[in-house]
Parts: structure tokens; C-alpha cells; sequence
């Protein structure tokens, strides 16, 4: 094997020495994931979104802003940032690509908000299509309902206003790589089940 490759070309055929190389070299790559995050942001700052009268990073802008001054933590302001940000890669899943973007890295609360963030915003828009509105109603019974709702009222649906002063990425740039820089899924972030609510 050459110093820096492995010896395989079949990952079955690896030995530890190889994987222990891969694990080596990873670490510069994982280090690095706030800056492929803020530059996907710069790249939606750069593409309009057809009809609206904002760009996608507008929107992910607004509703952090919004999340911020309610007094919301860190993770929610980085999920409503980031919330959309699978639009350009998933627009058919969006909200799904998001939370696994951020779900190593906060609350399973805000994962499973931004997980679910496209069904709860049909109330908005969905009897338009002849759709269901109410589609969300089969999540009723789960404890994170409310909070997705609440997200979707207060701070996503209300954020595609080009008058509104949201505050500029280099603003909430330190949070992401706050957030990104966690130990992967941490018990003590992820707090699988806790009910906190969007501002406590």
C-alpha cells in the first residue's frame, strides 16, 4: 500500500491498518463541515427561489433571525437556519436531507422539527393543490407536534418577506461552527424524548 492509500479495492478485503489510516484521515474532513454548510448557504444566497421575491438563504436568514430574537438556544436558531438547506439537492424531501444534516448535532427535538417541517407547512398552502392540509394531523399524537407546529407558525411560514431585516450570515456564522464542532451524537445534546418547547 502506497503511505497514504489503502491496500483495497474491495472494503471486505481492508485490514486494520487500512482502516486505521481511513479513521486518520477523515479527521481534517469532519473538522471541516461548518465551512461545506456556510458555503452551500452562500451558494443559495445566489440562486432566487422561481416565484418568490427572496432567495433561499433569505428565508433560512429571516426565520434564524426570528428564532433569535423569540430568545431561542443555538439549536433552534441553526435549524431555522438551516432548515431548508436540502432544497437545491432534495427538493422532493428537503426537510428530511436537512435533519440529517443537523440531527448528529442537537436536540432530537429540532431534528425531528426540521424532519417534519414540510408536512406541518401544508396548513398553509395544501387545499390550494386539492391536498390535504391536515395531513399532519397523523403526528397528533406525538410529543414533539406542538413544537413543529409552533415552528412553522412563528418563524418558517412568516419568513418570505424581502422588507424583513434579518440578520446577515457573518452574524450566525460563530453558532454554526459551534454546532458543528460537537461531538457527534452526544447523549447529553441529543436528549432523545425531551420536551422542551421552542423558547424555554
Amino acid at each position: 500500500m502506497q503511505e497514504d492509500k489503502v491496500s483495497f479495492a474491495r472494503m471486505k478485503d481492508g485490514t486494520r491498518e487500512d482502516y486505521m489510516l481511513l479513521r486518520e484521515l477523515e479527521r481534517p474532513h469532519l473538522s471541516m463541515t461548518a465551512d461545506r454548510i456556510l458555503r452551500e448557504l452562500r451558494m443559495q444566497g445566489e440562486e432566487g427561489m422561481a416565484g418568490y421575491n427572496i432567495t433561499r438563504l433569505d428565508h433560512g436568514l429571516q426565520a434564524a433571525t426570528r428564532a433569535e430574537r423569540d430568545g431561542a438556544d443555538t439549536d433552534w436558531v441553526i435549524a431555522a437556519l438551516l432548515h431548508d438547506i436540502g432544497d437545491g439537492l432534495a427538493p422532493q424531501n428537503h426537510d428530511r436531507f436537512a435533519a440529517e444534516i443537523i440531527r448528529p448535532f442537537v436536540r432530537d427535538e429540532v431534528a425531528w422539527t426540521v424532519e417534519h417541517h414540510g408536512i406541518f407547512q401544508m396548513l398553509y398552502y395544501a387545499h390550494h393543490y386539492g391536498w390535504d392540509r391536515e395531513e399532519r394531523q397523523k403526528y397528533s399524537s406525538h410529543p414533539y407536534y406542538q413544537t413543529c407546529a409552533d415552528f412553522c407558525e412563528r418563524w418558517d411560514q412568516s419568513s418570505f418577506d424581502p422588507e424583513y431585516d434579518a440578520l446577515p450570515l457573518s452574524h450566525f456564522e460563530p453558532r454554526v461552527r459551534e454546532v458543528f464542532s460537537r461531538k457527534a451524537y452526544d447523549p447529553k445534546v441529543m436528549c432523545e424524548g425531551e420536551v422542551r418547547g421552542l423558547v424555554s
